[in-house]
């Protein structure tokens, strides 16, 4: 469909603004945001190829790790967390995981957002020691509600995801899970609170 110079706001500073024109402006910016899944899982496809040294590469590592959690019987939102905790690779190497965890955030539960937010910390478990770091730094956060579930991701469906010969899913059998979790966000700062309610 072409847009139109009409379709669109007429202001050329915000402080201009009408209310018809902010109606123009929802209306224009539904369409993206419904197709924001697929942008999403077309920036997940530049991690194929790139191993960094791994026995597998980053897209391997993400799709063996949703694999693993939904053959462990883990609910949608943790297995399409597990898809997408290292997709901030591409953009933020030094701090991949907060990059993952802020694309997500609006679409997941909060123990969910913590667990892909600290999740590059308690997988330091593993081997930051080897590194010459602490290997203990998760241990900050002991105490904390989502501890456990962040430990137990890393333990199960992170660090043994680096398997060439796993019997890992493809990502077009994932694609309708990341489609659902991300049909509506259920946090923003855009949602009017009757809007937030029925999310939730």
């Amino acid at each position: 469909m072409t847009e139109h110079a009409s379709d669109r706001a007429q202001f050329k500073a915000m402080a201009e603004g009408t209310q018809e024109d902010w109606m123009k402006i929802a209306v224009a910016s539904a369409p993206f945001g419904r197709d924001l899944p697929n942008r999403v899982l077309a920036h997940l496809q530049l991690l194929k190829g790139d191993c960094g040294g791994f026995a597998v590469d980053r897209l391997e590592h993400s799709l063996q790790s949703a694999s693993l959690a939904h053959r462990d019987a883990m609910d949608e939102e943790y297995v399409v967390c597990a898809l997408m905790h290292d997709i901030g690779d591409i953009l933020a190497s030094a701090n991949h995981a907060e990059l993952g965890a802020t694309i997500m955030r609006p679409f997941v539960s909060e123990e969910n957002w913590w667990t892909m937010q600290h999740h590059g910390i308690f997988q330091g478990y593993y081997f930051f020691h080897y590194l010459g770091l602490d290997r203990d730094m998760r241990d900050q956060f002991r105490g904390h509600p989502s501890f456990e579930r962040t430990a137990l991701f890393c333990a199960r469906h992170d660090q043994n995801a680096f398997d060439p010969n796993y019997d890992t899913m493809p990502l077009e059998a994932f694609v309708p899970l990341v489609h659902r979790v991300m049909a509506r966000p259920k946090n923003s700062i855009y949602l009017r609170p009757d809007a937030k309610a029925a999310a939730e």
